[in-house]
């Protein structure tokens, strides 16, 4: 399926609930960015799972938290290596985003954190220090 029939098919929900693992969650969210940006690809990827799941009889499985983590740290990453990669080569070089449990959210959230209700209603932020970003966000004082 190409990624044209592969959105119309997630967006529509028509596309069936056994042939959407956590790999085809990045492949989406990564098509929604590399067409739209992250405010529309936001807006698009959160409906159109939400509507999945809910298409498919299991709207409690929608996680606000986790969603949008995984969302931006796709943007993240596509920032990083620059958006002419192939899908393989996204792949290839993220494969930490591909491991779902035990995953990449591990490194920034408490267990307890992303279990909680409020995690899966609304985006909360990390409690975690992840080593991947920490050196990245550290400044030198003065700056």
């Amino acid at each position: 399926m190409n990624d044209d029939e592969f959105l119309l098919a997630f967006e529509t929900a028509s596309l069936p609930n056994e042939a959407f693992h956590h790999a085809d969650h990045v492949r989406a969210a990564r098509l929604f960015l590399l067409r739209d940006g992250p405010l529309v690809a936001l807006e698009r990827f959160t409906s159109s799972l939400r509507r999945f799941a809910a298409a498919h009889g299991a709207p409690q499985l929608y996680h606000e938290t986790i969603t949008l983590a995984y969302l931006f740290l796709i943007h993240e990453r596509m920032a990083r290596q620059g958006p002419h990669h192939t899908w393989e080569e996204f792949r290839a070089r993220n494969a930490d985003l591909f491991a779902f449990r035990p995953g990449v959210l591990d490194a920034y959230y408490r267990k307890e954190t992303l279990a909680s209700d409020l995690a899966r209603r609304v985006f909360v932020l990390p409690d975690l220090r992840a080593d991947a970003t920490s050196s990245a966000c550290t400044r030198s004082p003065g700056t």
